[in-house]
Formats: structure tokens, sequence, C-alpha cells
């Protein structure tokens, strides 16, 4: 049977009908709906992790234990996970391990633009890479076999356009597998150095065969393959990168396609360039094929043509390459730009405009929907490195200059404090930091599209469960009881005062700004606000927060009632008694 899948949804149904018995990841954009979509048969057993590290250590597990198991990540997330990565390179596994990581050209997600191949090289692993839905399935299951056969994890790599782009794939029924027996063998899974000295030799030799088998195998396969038509173009890529050189390019170029990034094959390369007169790589990101080519004495136009940073496009591929301009649809107008904004009614608002009402001049950011109240007009986030740096941060930056310790926030939602903010907390509250830190608790994982975490009290079936309790894990972790606060963030009264006392302890201080987010189906709206023009003064103190519902019309405050959920920021703000 063939079906219209997401690339995501053909990996999830790749993992059914290979007979993966455990999922464990930690949601991130583009790989999030692998899980979800896995999660939706029963046969499978799924779960959100509180970070990458512990889903792939979940994972290894149960591959160790004989079971086929899988987790998946962003391009980021791989950096979390990277600890587990490279020594389960070395142990081996027994079951089959899959790791999905999806990369994001362009950032259209993400803080960086990572190129997860190099990771590939650095823990010697095999890649596989697909273009299509089609191959996104067939890739998973294949990957499989080449773990359970090389013994070791496969790493099976997304980009952003692969995930999120919908292809016919050919589907096929589960083969359900026994577990492999799992013996006791403390010299190929306790990487104590004398065991690890050995591993490494086997690691060593397992990169000579896979690379072999990405010379002829891998074709017979399909996975790599040859399409000779017109030879004076010839072009070696892979992924979303083959689509676009299709397109551009039909059949005056001949390709070599590239369905195993890593290890490289070095003989099929030589033989399809010695066919072809001038020889391209298209490549998003690094130079990676490119530079194995070029190492290996082949001679190829790469990144001299086409750029490091951001994606490619077919127009782009015919304009190098043909010197061809493709026609495009473009507007007859100016379209303003419309940068993502926080949504009507979202709670972290008002605790943005509390801050800076209560004289905070520093906040330490994180990663989640709340990055955006660095924006203008909120403008209250100074920095945003990674998951869990903002409470690290804001120690290291109060360690530094302790006299501004009193004007100085950190910020994070509840899932990054579980993912890796906690850890932050506890170097604050054992090296005695005059911190304070704001857990944004919206009661779910927000930017990623709504997936449950360790404190909302559901696991991802959306079966009832334990939830961390935020307040009780702050004194845990050794912040004094008199130093944990709570707030609503709807009430910028008291939300202000909670961050006056908060700032005015004595040591560390964590405050909780809770309420569920705006777009949660349980949540109950009030009717939307209107503003009465006669009252108006068009002072604009009610555009200050930077609501999406909010505009000015004819001088006047007027709300969008199809976007206003009635949270009532704005009437607090409103001095004349205009919003009612």
């Amino acid at each position: 049977m063939k079906k219209l899948l997401l690339g995501n949804e053909a990996v999830a149904r790749g993992l059914y009908e290979a007979g993966v018995k455990v999922v464990s990841s930690y949601p991130g954009t583009p790989s999030t709906e692998v899980t979800e979509v896995a999660a939706k048969y029963d046969e499978i057993y799924c779960e959100w992790a509180p970070n990458e590290k512990v889903a792939m250590e979940v994972a290894y597990g149960a591959a160790v234990a004989g079971a086929r198991s899988f987790c998946a990540m962003k391009h980021v997330g791989l950096n979390v996970a990277a600890d587990p990565l490279f020594t389960a390179s070395y142990t081996g596994i027994n079951g089959g391990l899959v790791i999905l990581v999806a990369d994001d050209p362009g950032m259209h997600s993400s803080q960086n633009e990572q190129d997860s191949r190099h990771y590939a090289m650095a823990s010697k692993l095999l890649m596989l890479e697909p273009s299509d839905s089609d191959e996104c399935l067939k890739f998973a299951k294949i990957a499989y076999d080449l773990s359970e056969r090389f013994d070791a994890p496969v790493i099976l790599r997304e980009t952003t356009r692969i995930a999120h782009s919908r292809s016919v794939a050919e589907l096929s029924d589960r083969v359900e597998l026994p577990d492999k027996e799992y013996v006791k063998n403390p010299q190929k899974y306790v990487m104590a150095p004398a065991n690890a000295k050995i591993k490494h030799v086997v690691v060593e030799k397992r990169i000579a065969d896979q690379t072999a088998f990405a010379e002829k195998e891998a074709v017979d396969l399909g996975i790599n393959r040859v399409e000779y038509n017109d030879r004076k173009i010839g072009v070696i890529a892979a992924g979303v990168c083959y689509d676009y050189a299709k397109e551009a390019l039909g059949s005056r170029a001949s390709y070599l396609k590239l369905g195993c990034v890593y290890p490289l094959p070095v003989n099929l390369i030589k033989d399809f360039a010695a066919q072809c007169e001038t020889v391209y790589v298209l490549e998003e990101l690094d130079d990676f094929i490119e530079t194995h080519c070029l190492k290996n004495g082949i001679k190829v136009i790469g990144k001299e043509k086409f750029s490091l940073i951001g994606e490619y496009s077919q127009s782009l591929i015919a304009k190098v390459i043909l010197g061809e301009e493709k026609p495009t649809l473009k507007a007859d107008i100016d379209i303003p730009v419309r940068p993502p904004v926080l949504c009507a009614g979202c709670p972290h608002r008002g605790l943005y405009y509390a801050l800076k009402k209560a004289g905070v001049e520093t906040v330490t950011g994180d990663i989640g929907c709340y990055t955006l109240g660095a924006s203008k007009p909120i403008g209250m986030m100074d920095t945003c490195l990674c998951m869990g740096a903002s409470i690290s941060s804001l120690h290291g930056r109060n360690k530094a200059n302790p006299a501004k310790a009193n004007k100085s926030v950190a910020v994070i939602g509840d899932s990054t404090f579980i993912h890796s903010g906690v850890t932050g907390l506890i170097n604050i509250a054992y090296n005695k930091s005059n911190s304070v830190s704001i857990i944004l608790d919206n009661s779910i994982t927000g930017m990623t599209g709504h997936q449950q975490n360790p404190t909302t009290g559901y696991t991802i079936k959306g079966d009832p469960t334990s939830a961390v309790n935020l307040e009780k894990l702050a004194c845990a972790v050794g912040i004094p009881e008199g130093n944990v606060f709570v707030c609503d963030p709807y009430d910028l009264k008291q939300s202000e005062e909670t961050i006056k006392s908060a700032l005015a302890c004595e040591g560390p201080a964590v405050v909780i700004s809770r309420r569920p987010c705006a777009l949660l189906k349980y949540v109950k709206h009030n009717p939307p606000l209107k503003v009465d023009r006669e009252k108006c003064r068009s002072c604009k103190m009610c555009m200050k927060i930077g609501c999406p519902a909010i505009s000015i019309k004819d001088g006047k405050a007027e709300i969008d009632a199809t976007q206003c959920l009635g949270c009532n920021v704005c009437s607090q703000l409103c001095s004349f008694g205009a919003i009612e």
C-alpha cells in the first residue's frame, strides 16, 4: 500500500515495520513528529525523556537488553547526547539502535546551523541520509539491519525540508522479532581503559568494513546510486540537495546520489567523476563530501561556487551551474516583515512587563517560546545560549559582578528547567549564589508543539503519571523555603511585588511564574476585551506589552476580538479605564 507521508511520519512507520520496541526522545523541531507518530503504534513503547542524553541512554539500555530501540533529536540535541553516543560506538549494541538527528539549515527554529555529519565521523558511526519519505521509511528499516550486522548504533540524518515535506511511501506489515539474547560480557560493555583500548581497534576495523559496504553493497541496496544522463555535468549530492538538483538540471546532468553519507565511498566517487567532464558537489552547510573528494584526489567544484550558509534551491543550482535564471513568483507589493511574537494571552508577556517594572536590568534567557521576550517592545532578554544556560549564566554573571545581583534574573521554562536547568540551580544553591531564577511554568513544552514533560503529570500517550513539584524540588536542591515564590503572570502587581521580594532575599531565590499556555485546549478563556474610544487617550501604554491583538486605528487603541483571549493584562496598564 502506498500513502502520502510526512518525512517524519515515514520514519515512524519504518520503526513500526522494523519491529522496534522502545522509543525515547526529547522534542525538538524538526524531529518531534517522529516520536509523536510512533506513540500512536501500540506495539511500540514510547516516552518523552527529560533530555536527549537520557533518551539516548534509555534507547541504548533497551538495545543492549536485546530489543530494537530508537531515539530522536534535533541537531543541537545531539550535543547533549554526545557523551553516550561516542562510547556506544565503542561498546556496540545487541538489538539494533538507530539515532535520528534532524539538522536545520536556514535556522527555521534553531540557534545555529550545525552540520551533524561531523558527529558521524567523530564518533565513527555509519550515517544514512534519505531524500524523500519513501527513503525515510526504507532507510529506517535498513538502519536496523546494519546496526545489528555491524554491532553499532546507526545515525539517520534528516534536514528540515525532508522531515517536514510529504511524498509517497510504500507501506508494509510489521515484522515482529524476538529480542536477542543478552549475554553478560563486561569486556564488551564496561568501558574501563583496558577494555576501551581493545574496542578502539574493533571500531577502526568496523569503519573499514562499512566503507567497503558503501562502495558496493550500498549500491546494490539502492542507498547509493549512479544515474547517467548527459555526462558534461556530474552532480554528487545527498538528501534534499539531490532533489533540488534533479528538478533544476533534469537530464542535462548525471548524478551520484549518496544515501550513506558516512563513511563515504572512494572508488565509487572516483569512477563517477571519471565519467563526467565537470563534477559539482551540492551539499548544504559544510563541505563534508567535498573535503572527502579533494582528500582522495577527486577534482570537484563545491563551496567555491556554493555557500556554506543557509539552504539551497532549484533556482540557485540552475543559476550557478547552467547560468539560467529560473522565473519565480513575486508579489507586486512590498510585504512587511512579520517576526514571530508571543501569542495573544501568553502568560510570559505579563511576567516580562513585571520584570521591567521591578527595575530588572539584565535577564539571562533560555530556549523556548519565552525567547521571544528579547524582541521589542518587550525587550527583556539579554542572552540565550543553549538549553539550561540561563541559570548557570546568571550565576557566573553575579559572581563576576555581585553589586548588580539585585538587578539581574534568569528566566527558564518548566520543560527546559527539567532538561538541564536543574543542575544550574543546584550549582547556585551549592555555591551560595545571590541569584534569582524564574521558572516560567506554562504546564507544557510549548515551542515544539505542546508535548508533555515531567512537570505536567501526563505521559506522551496522555496517561496520568507523577509530576515534579517545582517548589519542593527547589527546596530539595538547597533553596531556602522562604526564598521560593509563586506568582500569576496575569496579575501584574502581584508579579512585580513577588520579583522585588525575591531580589531582596539573602542568598539564592526561585520565582515560579505559573499560568498554563493560552493555546492549551483545556484552558478556559474570558470573553475578548474591547476599547471604549471615548475614554482612550491615545497614550499607547497598552502597546508596550506587544500583544498582537492590540493595534492603533485612527489614533485610538483597538483590540481584535478574534485574537483576544481576555487575559486582562492590557487593562491593568490603562489608567483611564478605556479597556473593558
